[in-house]
């Protein structure tokens, strides 16, 4: 019997949905309005996609979802779960405690703060023994007040005994179900960049258990009972629930990265810029060697620098639903406001009244939607102006995520990319392929699941060669423990960077590895 995959993707304007055969084939794609709760527009796309491909509910074997609750949580400061901090690193960095820099509506999940002795030097030597004792005096009074525990260590990256120790003696005073999150597993280079990820990857905790435990409801109570359920991470990749759960922090940007994985399988274009335009927002990534360019420098989320993986991706305020006004000077300016998932009650074409960007592209003879009569009163240079607007923004950044001033192919996808004009400047082709409306839920189906090897390495201590080839077997055990199928797990991605400020032969080590799912 045929087996399927069900990929579901939840947008600020859309939620799209996709069921795809074990070939890889599309079988149906559809769009539904994002509802107000989220999971009644899950449930409406689910309901929607089996209507459309009538297959045996039974048949579909494995189910994914993007969603972007997390990062809503945090830029909302909503559902996020009260948390303690323990960071091991006393007398060497009690000067900066944590979250320094975090504005006052998002410190408030911090219950409490610590800083107790401990930590190490660049080079793995101990700083100051871990004070045992000011980590249980400390996990103690947080029993009854915290739902999550955050742990971070000076220099984890180079050694995580301690974190390792503190996470086990934290579950010993407070409880097994304590959910207890160490920085040397999300963050990377930098003390309090690493710490602030592993800081809201804890006050995700909470977040990440509802969405997970309702995804598996709507589908259970669709009859999906033999589905493996997973979520999409921000690298392109899957990941399973439980690890969903233990880190819900790198579901953040998944929907931009599910778009790009869709573009390249729509296009098999190794080497491309995708434009994924929403009824909100556009989001402007790279594909590279089939995955998501990642980003090299601090990604700031809802105000906290953090330095953890994600992808390299451009968001401007300019959807299909972004509002457009025209000022007293004559002056015409697209979002960064949007209609968002109202777009079919309040957009021109549709019987409301405000003025959106799809106005503006059906007024100007690019799409045909909703009726067109109902924007044949606007202004020929209102209109103009508008797209002229629209395309420099487009173009502007185009040229900011590219890394040289040649040309490169353009893919157009998601719902809101029939307003971008055509004849974009710095693009050798702009191709817009089929089923580019739910590009992002096709990536969510069609994605393999990944492991990420990184820790800085002293060549002088491990041959070079040595160094790489055992990095990349633990990469590769990594995959399979998320869920890919040995045998077809590649190395997809090898980062052997020079450390000039330390002494000796070291380098950050990072090695991806991504496998089909099992």
């Amino acid at each position: 019997m045929m087996q399927y995959r069900l990929g579901i993707d939840v947008g600020g304007t859309n939620t799209d949905a996709v069921l795809i055969d074990e070939n890889l084939n599309i079988i149906a794609d559809i769009k539904q309005p994002t509802s107000a709760d989220v999971y009644t527009g899950i449930l409406d796309a689910l309901k929607c996609i089996l209507a459309a491909s009538k297959v045996d509910r039974k048949a579909i074997t494995k189910a994914m979802l993007g969603t972007t609750q997390c990062t809503n949580a945090i830029i909302e400061r909503k559902h996020l779960a009260k948390i303690g901090i323990l960071r091991i690193g006393a007398p060497a960095s009690v000067a900066i405690p944590p979250m320094i820099d975090w504005d006052d509506t998002l410190k408030k999940v911090a219950v409490a703060s610590t800083i107790v002795g401990g930590g190490y030097e660049y080079n793995g030597k101990e700083i100051a023994p871990f004070d045992k004792a000011a980590a249980r005096e400390f996990f103690t009074s947080l029993i009854g007040k915290v739902e999550a525990v955050a742990i971070s260590c000076v220099f984890a990256c180079v050694r995580n005994e301690q974190e390792i120790e503190a996470a086990a003696l934290c579950h010993e005073v407070m409880g097994s179900d304590t959910h207890v999150s160490i920085s040397s597993e999300i963050g990377s280079m930098g003390l309090v960049e690493r710490e602030n990820a592993t800081i809201l990857n804890a006050a995700l905790h909470k977040v990440a258990r509802t969405f997970t435990d309702g995804f598996a409801a709507s589908l259970k109570a669709e009859g999906l009972v033999n589905a493996q359920l997973y979520l999409s991470q921000n690298d392109g990749t899957l990941m399973t629930m439980e690890h969903a759960r233990r880190y819900p922090i790198l579901t953040i940007a998944c929907g931009p990265t599910n778009s790009i994985r869709g573009a390249d399988y729509l296009c098999s274009l190794k080497e491309s810029v995708v434009l994924d335009v929403g009824g909100t927002t556009t989001d402007i990534g790279v594909i590279q060697n089939g995955f998501p360019r990642e980003s090299g420098v601090a990604v700031t989320i809802g105000g906290v620098r953090t330095n953890f993986r994600m992808p390299d991706v451009i968001s401007i305020g300019l959807g299909g639903g972004s509002i457009v006004r025209q000022l007293e000077n004559g002056e015409v300016t697209v979002g960064p406001d949007s209609v968002g998932y109202l777009i079919t009650e309040k957009a021109l074409v549709f019987g409301g009244e405000v003025l959106t960007a799809t106005d503006l592209a059906v007024a100007a003879g690019m799409c045909s939607l909703g009726d067109a009569s109902k924007v044949a009163h606007l202004d020929k240079n209102l209109v103009e102006k508008g797209m002229a607007v629209i395309k420099a923004l487009v173009e502007d950044n185009l040229d900011a995520i590219k890394v040289s001033s040649e040309p490169m192919d353009v893919v157009l996808v998601g719902g809101g990319s029939i307003i971008i004009p055509p004849g974009l400047d710095g693009a050798k082709r702009v191709i817009t392929p089929e089923h580019f409306g739910t590009a992002n839920a096709i990536g969510s189906a069609i994605s393999k699941v990944s492991g990420t090897y990184e820790k800085l390495v002293s060549f002088d201590k491990v041959p070079r060669t040595q160094a790489l080839e055992a990095a990349k077997l633990e990469a590769i055990d990594l995959a399979v423990a998320s869920g890919a199928l040995r045998e077809t797990v590649e190395i997809i991605d090898v980062e052997d960077v020079p450390l000039a400020y330390y002494p000796g032969n070291t380098s950050r080590v990072k090695i991806k590895a991504a496998g089909s799912l099992v």
